[in-house]
């Protein structure tokens, strides 16, 4: 307590005037208990009781200390550790610092008034009163800075803490945990399960300057592989999240129940790997449900077109991409010669080549199978 002992070292309290300050330390201590009471509202209830006993002692124990300095007699290292940790279990009861740093205002104002009210008719001279007054209140500055450090090392300490809880539960989540050991990692992380979850993938270097824009619930994890992020977001409106993400190369995977997040995640996942361009997940369903199985399309593709490979590949890919209109077209010859920018005449002919190669084309299941095969956009063609 540099400055507190710089004070200390201008002053002079013989030991009279010490002895006599002593005597009135209880006293003392519990006024400034009591002052602190009536005048900050956040500790009426905590100095009440055995809690009120144990700090009534705690500032009777800085006074002695306090006095020790003022008299020469002390290092001032147990009064600023005191300070520190009373910083620290400050934020374990949840309190803020305003509430301290106003009690330490109190408590300086009537600890000065109760000293002074002894040191006088002890007979201290009014110039060493003076002195004794800059003492009083550089001792309790340094003891708020010392409870300021610590309320801010603890802040710190819970806030690493809990992040590392969070990004345990995402990874949990992620690798889809089962409900027992998800509820206990939510305990531990002190975090409230929503609805519903949304994942969604973007590059890692993202992950943060998005997170900060979105509810502060979410849960992100900035260190997957390939350098990717991952935002989990609670009970999302999926257009203002698509709006919020407008910027940045976000891929969105459907809303599921949270301790379900793991499939909007392996879906995010799925589609980013089927194309750059894909940006909500639930815009490419078709695409999403007919690459599921790789091999399983191309089989069905490979039996589905069979017909198409005996003919030229310029041939085959004429009737492909007829065949594709006329099934999403539902057989309107005028729109399928729109989508195709050719004679409506042009239509009829091919298709009728199409009935000569696929005999059961009016079949259902022929028309399913086919949809299917043609569904794929960017499905290698025929030839």
């Amino acid at each position: 307590m540099s400055h507190a002992f710089r004070k200390a070292s201008e002053l002079a309290l013989d030991e009279t005037t010490v002895t006599a300050l002593r005597a009135e330390l209880r006293t003392t201590a519990d006024e400034i208990v009591q002052a602190i009471i009536d005048e900050v509202p956040s500790y009426a209830n905590a100095l009440s009781g055995r809690m009120g006993a144990t700090i009534r002692r705690a500032v009777r124990t800085a006074l002695g200390h306090y006095l020790d300095l003022a008299s020469g007699n002390a290092t001032g290292g147990d009064a600023g550790d005191a300070a520190y940790e009373l910083g620290r279990g400050e934020v374990r009861d949840g309190r803020s610092m305003d509430a301290l740093l106003s009690a330490y205002r109190v408590g300086a104002r009537v600890a000065w008034r109760c000293l002074a009210a002894g040191a006088v008719p002890a007979g201290l001279p009014a110039a060493e009163v003076a002195k004794f007054a800059e003492l009083t209140f550089a001792y309790i500055d340094e003891l708020s800075a010392a409870s300021a450090a610590g309320h801010a090392d603890e802040l710190a300490a819970r806030g690493r803490d809990r992040e590392r809880h969070l990004e345990h539960l995402a990874r949990d989540l992620l690798a889809g945990a089962n409900p027992d050991v998800l509820l206990a990692s939510v305990q531990q992380a002190g975090w409230q399960p929503p609805v519903s979850l949304t994942a969604v993938l973007l590059p890692a270097a993202q992950a943060r300057p998005a997170y900060r824009t979105l509810d502060p619930s979410t849960l992100v994890l900035d260190d997957l592989p390939d350098a990717t992020g991952v935002l989990l977001v609670p009970d999302a409106d999926r257009s203002r999240l698509l709006r919020q993400l407008s910027d940045r190369a976000a891929v969105v995977g459907p809303a599921r129940p949270w301790a379900r997040v793991s499939a909007s995640y392996a879906r995010a996942v799925r589609a980013r790997s089927l194309s750059c361009d894909i940006r909500d997940t639930e815009e490419h369903l078709p695409e999403l449900v007919l690459s599921a199985d790789v091999d399983a399309f191309a089989d069905l593709r490979a039996r589905a077109l069979a017909p198409l490979r005996a003919l030229p590949a310029a041939t085959a890919r004429r009737l492909e991409e007829t065949l594709q209109a006329w099934l999403l077209h539902q057989g309107r010859r005028d729109e399928v010669a729109a989508a195709l920018f050719v004679h409506p005449q042009t239509v009829r002919y091919r298709m009728s080549q199409l009935r000569d190669l696929f005999p059961e084309l009016a079949l259902p299941h022929r028309v399913l199978e086919l949809t299917l095969a043609l569904g794929l956009r960017g499905a290698p063609r025929t030839g």
